[in-house]
């Protein structure tokens, strides 16, 4: 089952990407790119919602069709 968690990123002065969630209390993933840093926040996601299963507020589901912001470098 898949659910959508909102992620903030933010750039940081050192060059760093900072991700946070207001959805999900305790997610702050950090790394050198924003790809880096989603795949960082998916697995501390994962955990934090496998932790806090009952805390959590219920996220919403995936539905069959949704809108997804592409970053592309170039």
């Amino acid at each position: 089952m898949e659910r959508i968690v909102n992620l903030h990123i933010e750039k940081l002065p050192e060059g760093f990407y900072l991700a946070t969630s207001d959805n999900i209390q305790g997610l702050i993933a950090q790394g050198r790119t924003i790809a880096e840093t989603i795949e960082i926040a998916k697995d501390v996601a994962k955990k934090l919602i496998e932790a806090q299963e009952e805390q959590i507020p219920k996220l919403k589901m995936v539905a069959d069709s949704f809108d997804y912001p592409l970053v592309i470098g170039v």
